[in-house]
């Protein structure tokens, strides 16, 4: 019975409005950036099939069609013929796969480091003994013994390469896992035969070396893609998941979130999750939006009003008429730009997938010819084979395997030292690509939580009064002035006045925080000409007042680090969701002149898109959960670490830092290791152009080449550490606090 026979893949099936169907498979065995390719193309010519996406990130294969007879089981039965087992996509098990493939790993690597190990002290023991006087019949006990551990632990440390050439051969293709296992083969098989004739030499240490250094490869190449798995469905925590429908007769239904429908009349009441987009036809309360289109500022929602799902209700009740509800809300076409820019962004081609291309196919005609040239020269058989197999074992591509993964794993390391956490292997060479460069400016350019923008003019005493009556308030301007003094304690028998603020009596006076009416105060107009824009809360205690100017203040080091982002001649932009007048002072203060303002995530996602059409390789640094589509549409994308969880997941970087500097560093970290990955991969060629020919003209012997192989593998090594330091132009260190954004 097939496995589509088995297997029901309708539950799985996901039908969209516009009459497409889709469907996700996590697939096993895919190797190298060479699949994606050929998966494909073999899947976009089955019958029905529109289109198929594979992200070689994290093995998820999205299929599309429109053909109502089109049977997805068809996919899963021409992915199982070329050698590759799929099956729907599930968070979970696709995990614990990953999780699986990275010990199975670590135990081949174990086992062949372990066999290698011993193989090599009794070889080191024929070396010398064949110079001196090792017994033929000692010589022969030895390459025994060593054919005793070979052979075991290459048959198990050795299956990633058996099962990925042989899946490639019987698709009548070639990837570079073939001529590894054919020179692993051939060397044990050659070994076997020369050990059996009580020859001097066997090549048991170099096909176990093989292996080994292989291996080092992989796991360095898979650890680094499985530094995050995070996926989209984290916007589902953004979702509410009930809500309060209003009837014709005036009761009130409790209702699944997915039950709204368009026109319904629904009850939001403080403190509540928004469930649908609508637009306010009752009542009137603040608004955060901050998460969902980046408004930093609570915003008034009243009559006529436009609200998206994901808002939190902060005050008063309100109802909301529905206009779009089920899989049209703003935080799913968030969702459906986030999928579309992840798959698009998985197609970025790795320096080494690059140059394996022509790997393959080099090795085997330089192994051919040599073979074919010394029996057309008239050698025995034996020599070519010998000789075929030293060049199949001198070209192996140890050193181009360790090229790149090295290098990221040191440039790595040296990031986290420094506060930056990678979450895609290959980040580091599409950050060492970039030219341009687009701010978020809410929590990206600026510090994540708001502060009293002008403490400085107040009284301390006074100040800390007020931030302590803020306790006893649930209003977001309120809570940002309580977390800016560190206030724990609040004050007792606190009341309060919907809409207008809290009271309470200390020392005898009367204390009040809240609007300018409701302390009594009038606000200066030099203070909101001094903080265009910037949110004003009153404090009154007996005759004592103040006016607090609430703001996000830019990062510390944000203007210097600007500076030097654009000596490294990057182009620097500003998209945000926030009101021009919050954004245009930034812009102006750290002297960057194209910025725009009042973005949604569709209109953030184009303009990246235009930057990439004119050939700009973009970086995208953004922190709200409307960032994440331009984060993953982008070339490359950081974020910081106090940014919603969504964009973590899709950043390729994570700072932890209040300062802008983790940004600069990671350019300048990435292009010196682009440097050395390439400084690498002309070590590994220029090695193997000086190497083959030697070896073709029957002057190296399998054990040599072992020898060779090693030794170019260890000088790769060796360059990639010097992506241990860091060195950049220094960033001016400011003593002062955060620099306050006149917004």
């Amino acid at each position: 019975m097939s496995l589509a026979e088995a297997t029901d893949l309708s539950p799985f099936t996901h039908r969209h409005s516009d009459g497409t169907a889709s469907m996700e498979f996590a697939v096993e065995g895919i190797n190298c950036g060479g699949c994606i390719g050929r998966i494909e193309k073999s899947l976009k010519q089955l019958s029905g099939v529109d289109d198929a996406r594979l992200n070689f990130t994290n093995r998820r294969l999205t299929i599309a069609w429109t053909d109502p007879h089109f049977d997805p089981s068809q996919a899963v039965e021409t992915l199982a013929r070329m050698g590759y087992r799929a099956h729907p996509f599930r968070q979970r098990a696709s995990e614990e796969y990953e999780a699986q493939e990275a010990q199975s790993l670590l135990r081949y690597l174990a086992v062949a480091g372990f066999a290698a190990m011993n193989i090599m002290l009794l070889s080191v023991s024929v070396w010398s003994g064949n110079v001196t006087d090792i017994t033929p019949e000692t010589r022969d006990l030895f390459h025994w013994l060593s054919a005793a551990i070979a052979l075991p632990a290459a048959a198990y440390a050795g299956q990633p390469f058996f099962r990925s050439a042989l899946s490639a051969l019987r698709v009548r293709q070639v990837n570079m896992d073939v001529p590894i296992s054919l020179g692993i083969l051939l060397a044990l098989g050659m070994s076997l035969v020369e050990t059996a004739n009580h020859t001097e030499h066997a090549y048991f240490d170099s096909a176990v070396m093989l292996i080994f250094f292989l291996l080092c490869g992989r796991y360095l190449d898979q650890a680094m893609r499985r530094r995050t798995r995070a996926v989209a469905g984290n916007l589902a925590a953004l979702k509410a998941e009930f809500a309060h429908r209003l009837l014709e007769s005036g009761e009130v239904v409790r209702i699944p979130a997915s039950a709204v429908h368009v026109n319904d009349r629904l009850l939001i009441r403080p403190g509540e999750r928004i469930p649908a987009d609508g637009v306010v036809v009752g009542g009137q309360s603040h608004v955060d939006e901050s998460l969902v289109t980046g408004e930093t500022a609570p915003r008034m929602a009243e009559a006529g009003a436009t609200l998206y799902a994901g808002s939190i209700n902060l005050a008063g009740a309100i109802t909301l008429r529905v206009t779009a509800a089920g899989h049209n809300t703003l935080l799913d076409e968030i969702d459906r730009l986030l999928d579309k820019a992840v798959k698009d962004k998985s197609r970025y081609v790795q320096l080494a997938d690059r140059a394996a291309r022509y790997y393959a196919p080099v090795v085997h005609t330089a192994a051919a010819a040599t073979f074919v040239g010394w029996m057309l020269a008239g050698q025995s058989t034996h020599f070519a084979i010998i000789t075929a197999i030293s060049v199949l074992i001198i070209t192996c591509p140890c050193a181009l395997a360790l090229a790149i993964p090295a290098v990221q794993v040191v440039a790595a390391g040296t990031l986290f030292r420094s506060g930056i956490f990678l979450n895609a292997g290959n980040a580091i060479e599409r950050l060492a690509e970039v030219d341009t460069i687009v701010f978020d400016k809410t929590g990206t350019l600026t510090l994540p939580e708001p502060c009293v923008v002008n403490a400085g003019e107040i009284d301390t005493l006074l100040l800390d009064h007020a931030a302590r009556l803020a306790l006893s308030s649930r209003h977001p301007l309120a809570g940002a002035l309580a977390r800016y003094r560190g206030q724990r304690e609040p004050f007792p028998d606190v009341a309060e006045e919907p809409g207008q603020g809290i009271r309470t009596t200390f020392e005898g006076k009367e204390m009040r925080l809240g609007s300018a009416a409701f302390c009594g105060l009038s606000v200066p107009q030099e203070l909101t000409d001094r903080y265009p824009g910037a949110s004003l809360i009153a404090f009154r205690h007996g005759n004592r007042e103040a006016v607090l100017a609430i703001h996000q203040a830019l990062r510390p080091d944000a203007a210097e680090t600007v500076r030097a982002l654009a000596a490294q001649g990057i182009t620097l932009s500003i998209l945000s969701g926030d009101r021009a007048a919050a954004v245009e002072p930034v812009a102006r203060d750290l002297g960057i002149t194209d910025w725009r303002a009042g973005l949604n995530p569709a209109e953030k996602v184009a303009m990246l898109f235009g930057l990439k059409a004119r050939g700009r390789h973009v970086l995208m640094v953004g922190d709200g959960i409307n960032d994440a589509p331009s984060l993953a549409s982008a070339d490359v994308s950081m974020s910081p670490i106090t940014a919603a969880d969504i964009s973590q997941a899709q950043a390729d970087a994570v700072f932890v830092s209040d300062r802008l500097e983790p940004v600069l560093q990671a350019v300048v970290m990435a292009r010196k290791a682009r440097r050395l990955m390439r400084e690498n991969l002309w070590l590994a060629a220029v090695y193997n152009a000086f190497a083959v020919p030697i070896a073709m003209a029957g002057f190296v012997t399998p054990l040599i080449a072992a020898a060779a192989m090693s030794g170019s593998s260890l000088l790769v090594t060796l360059n990639a550490l010097r992506a241990r330091t860091l060195r950049q132009r220094p960033v001016e260190r400011e003593s002062a606090p955060a620099r306050e954004v006149t917004a």
